[in-house]
């Protein structure tokens, strides 16, 4: 493979360069997007799920930033000369940033599942930290075998690292599938559904970068196979963040209104999940109050009507949080406060 040029460096028809162009950006704009809604939606979601919206918007953020730097160096690599697209030292540039985004963002998005799932404590910790070492470990090794050595035009190296990054992937897929197989027990059949779903797109889309990665070690590298690997590259970006993190939402939300349903957590709005009520808004302090809702196949209990809710929630939240009084007391609020005033007529 030493006769034919890098990966990157290959003189491009106009039509499959316009083809990858269009990749880069729609896969840039719709990170972009799930960025925004990420950040608009993040207090849908509970405190305890809440590092799942944090991992998202990290990822969502990081790679958008990724794929404009794609974009200017794939828009400026290539002159046009004689109908075609001839590589100049900016197309150095149009593959390794894809590593350096996923050596932030693939562990990013085994904590953003572990965050929803139902693990805790020293277990819970162990876990984030040996998926998440593995998932840029499998990165690393991959960028070694595909960019490094001979710039990706030795064999022996494709193989010999890649077998390596494999050994990660592997662990990640048996962790990951662990995680979720010990979670959906202790949540509601659409949550745990959710969960199961989100980690199939995880792990699928997570097997199409070696399947890429392997092409060299068969074929010869030409501009369709620099395009085909681009396109791929980008689609398996958006369902692996995308449609991924929208799906870790989903469960996270449910999760949330089963935490304040059984009373065990507050949430200041009602949850509602594809135009569902899941569950009314509880503020602190009124636990004791809220009755809990049940899960059965698949289907929710009414929720409870807190009559007295007022207008403003600080209000609601100052008197809630005051102790018990005599009932011939009186109760005299401010602005920062409230105090009990015996009656003493």
């Amino acid at each position: 493979m030493s006769d034919t040029p890098t990966p990157e460096l290959q003189t491009m028809p106009l039509g499959l360069y316009d083809l990858v162009t269009y990749s880069i950006a729609g896969a840039g704009l719709a990170l972009v997007a799930y960025l925004l809604y990420s950040w608009t939606s993040r207090d849908e979601v509970g405190a305890r799920y809440r590092p799942a919206v944090v991992a998202g918007l990290c990822i969502a953020g990081v790679a958008a930033l990724s794929y404009l730097v794609l974009h200017l160096k794939w828009d400026t690599g290539f002159d046009l000369r004689d109908g075609v697209l001839v590589p100049n030292a900016e197309a150095r540039a149009t593959l390794y940033p894809r590593y350096a985004d996923w050596s932030v963002t693939v562990p990013l998005l085994t904590a953003e599942l572990l965050a929803v799932c139902s693990l805790t404590g020293a277990r819970a910790r162990t876990l984030r930290f040996t998926t998440m070492a593995a998932a840029f470990l499998m990165i690393l090794t991959g960028f070694l075998g595909s960019q490094v050595l001979a710039q990706g035009r030795d064999v022996g190296a494709l193989v010999l690292w890649g077998c390596i990054s494999t050994v990660f992937y592997a662990y990640l897929y048996v962790a990951l599938i662990g995680a979720v197989r010990a979670s959906t027990g202790s949540m509601s059949v659409e949550a745990g559904t959710s969960l199961r779903n989100a980690a199939i797109v995880l792990l699928a889309t997570f097997g199409v970068y070696p399947l890429v990665y392997a092409v060299p070690v068969f074929v010869d590298v030409t501009p369709a196979w620099l395009a085909g690997m681009q396109v791929a590259y980008s689609a398996a970006d958006v369902l692996a963040k995308v449609g991924f993190g929208v799906l870790v939402h989903k469960v996270a939300k449910l999760r949330t209104a089963e935490d304040v349903a059984a009373g065990v957590d507050t949430h200041p709005e009602s949850v509602w999940v594809s135009n569902v009520h899941q569950s009314e808004a509880v503020l602190p302090g009124t636990q004791a109050e809220h009755r809990s809702t049940r899960f059965e196949d698949n289907t929710v209990d009414d929720a409870p009507v807190f009559a007295t809710h007022p207008a403003y929630p600080h209000e609601h939240h100052e008197v809630e949080h005051l102790p018990e009084r005599d009932p011939g007391s009186r109760v005299s609020a401010g602005r920062y406060g409230a105090a009990w005033t015996a009656d003493r007529a």
